[in-house]
């Protein structure tokens, strides 16, 4: 039996830029076979999208509560969204 897919809007807040947190998402995600995509926002927030097994969305949401070695996350805001057409999980500017 599979999975039920879902997909979430992430906003990630606190030391979460200039940190490899982008590449490392996208890393993790990839790993996960995931889709959707992560960018930084100008106010010093990391915003991304996340598609997949709800299993592995789940864990990937967890992964963005720590970040990268040095992140320092104060805050992640999840909320569900309907699904989208993704190719692979891609860095934005």
């Amino acid at each position: 039996m599979h999975a039920r897919r879902i997909q979430v809007h992430v906003l990630v807040s606190g030391v979460v830029q200039g940190v490899g947190f982008r590449a490392i998402a996208q890393r993790e995600a990839k790993r996960r076979e995931l889709l959707g995509w992560v960018r930084n926002l100008e106010d010093g927030r990391v915003e991304a999208v996340i598609q997949g097994p709800e299993p592995e969305v789940n864990a990937m949401v967890g992964w963005c509560r720590k970040g990268p070695l040095h992140a320092s996350v104060s805050a992640v805001d999840v909320e569900r969204q309907p699904i989208e057409a993704f190719h692979g999980f891609d860095l934005r500017p």
